[in-house]
């Protein structure tokens, strides 16, 4: 198990690490991409959580590899508190504490809307899949 999330963790670092390489934060600026990501992240963890527990009987290794080793990878509590104590040092209470309430709001609104519109869809789903069998034998 402790091997399954590592290698998750591992590969949702690193992809958070690329993220950063691709999309610099300046010294004292908006860290949009820690925000970006960890939004993004949460909004994965809201339709994987629906996937696996509505839809797909995954293998019991799933959720500890992608849920809590690359999802948990991914995104950052780490960087995220150290980017508001970079903002505060540079006198930039105001920006770091826009921050630190945009990012809560941005993550909860992310992982909530994900899984209610991945909830909505497999909902759909299941109305119209019913069905399905009549029209292909219809067809016959």
């Amino acid at each position: 198990m402790l091997g399954v999330v590592a290698l998750g963790g591992a590969l949702g670092a690193s992809a958070r690490y690329g993220a950063s390489l691709l999309w610099p934060t300046a010294a004292g600026a908006f860290p949009w991409t820690t925000l970006i990501v960890n939004a993004t992240g949460c909004a994965v963890i809201g339709v994987f959580m629906v996937v696996i527990t509505d839809v797909w009987a995954a293998h019991r290794l799933v959720r500890p590899f992608f849920g809590t080793g690359v999802l948990g990878g991914f995104t950052t509590f780490s960087t995220y508190a150290a980017d508001i104590q970079q903002l505060m040092a540079a006198g930039r209470a105001g920006t770091g504490l826009a921050y630190l309430a945009l990012t809560l709001v941005a993550a909860l609104a992310s992982v909530w809307i994900a899984a209610s519109l991945t909830r909505r869809a497999v909902e759909r789903r299941r109305h119209t899949e019913p069905h399905r069998h009549l029209v292909e034998w219809r067809q016959k």
